[in-house]
């Protein structure tokens, strides 16, 4: 009985051993390719989670919409059942916190110095911290550029945009972008975007080149037009319960692999879009067009009026704001 005894024991705290000695599992889920400056910053964190962790986290990225679409990836970390999202900040608007939006406006962030201002100055946290009562906790700001315009008819003026079907995420700002210019605004989810512009169901969209180019839109729009009118970057965060609830040492050492894999990001993204834009030239498949600085001129007149559209969504101070910050940084 006595043998019995402690072989249960024993057993019991082998079982516990092993429990206590089991790794920390971030399932880190994006809808983009790992190949774009997100899929390879994402692999990066892991890279450097696992070695300042000493394995004792493991980071499972899911990239491409693996686990979950734009629509239901928020959700899924509200509920735990992923750690760890790194989605567009168009996201958060229909969350609840419509102050996000405001990344959306066209035009607002003339230069990337425009931006980081912003994002990584007292703008940039306040916006994270609103979403804590959403039980999400907001670790950095990752870059993906500005945004350039496809679509099977070249669209040069304002007035080529006019019935023309364009994709965009779910977000009034760009819907009212998308309107200002005469084209009617499509929400769809990212992983369906290749299928609707090879179908038809859409006419074009807006995209950074390196997401154009890793999801072969190229292969299904003639024309790209260099208008660089709006901005597009993502917000890493994580589930407030999850985060609260690692051990301290293990939550500093993750904040300071965030914090290597978002300058590693930052760094990667401006070039990866170069790459991506010239790899699309050379297909030979799409034109390429940059506007003149009249039809610019005529693009900014036609979209500038969405910031005041916007004031009573977004905040009047919270645009003035940007545009301050921005302004300063140029």
């Amino acid at each position: 009985m006595q043998i019995k005894s402690l072989v249960v024991a024993l057993a019991a705290t082998v079982s516990f051993s092993a429990w206590a000695q089991a790794p920390i599992v971030i399932k880190f889920s994006h809808v983009v390719a790992t190949d774009t400056p997100k899929g390879q910053a994402a692999e990066r964190f892991k890279e450097l989670a696992e070695k300042a962790t000493k394995g004792r986290v493991k980071v499972e990225v899911y990239p491409n919409s693996q686990l979950y679409k734009d629509k239901e990836e928020l959700e899924a970390l509200q509920l735990g059942a992923v750690q760890m999202l790194a989605p567009s900040l168009a996201k958060f608007g229909p969350l609840g916190v419509k102050e996000f939006e405001a990344f959306d406006l066209p035009y607002i962030f003339p230069t990337k110095a425009a931006l980081y201002s912003v994002t990584e100055g007292p703008i940039g946290k306040s916006l994270l911290q609103k979403l804590e009562p959403k039980g999400i906790t907001g670790l950095a700001y990752w870059d993906n550029g500005f945004k350039v315009m496809s679509a099977n008819k070249q669209l040069r003026v304002p007035a080529d945009f006019r019935g023309q079907k364009l994709r965009i995420q779910s977000s009034k700002v760009l819907d009212a972008q998308m309107r200002a210019l005469g084209a009617n605004p499509q929400v769809l989810a990212f992983s369906e975007v290749y299928q609707a512009l090879q179908t038809g169901v859409v006419d074009g969209t807006e995209n950074p080149p390196s997401n154009m180019f890793t999801q072969k839109m190229h292969e299904v729009q003639k024309h790209v037009t260099l208008s660089n009118h709006g901005y597009l970057g993502y917000a890493v965060i994580v589930n407030k319960k999850f985060w609260d609830g690692l051990p301290a040492d293990i939550r500093t050492s993750l904040t300071t692999a965030m914090r290597d894999a978002t300058t590693f990001e930052k760094a990667i993204a401006q070039r990866d879009n170069d790459m991506a834009l010239e790899a699309i030239k050379k297909t030979g498949k799409t034109a390429i067009y940059t506007p003149t600085a009249a039809e610019q001129a005529e693009w900014r007149k036609m979209l500038l009026p969405v910031h005041k559209q916007m004031e009573s969504r977004i905040g009047a101070e919270l645009i003035g704001a940007i545009n301050k910050t921005a302004a300063a940084a140029k």
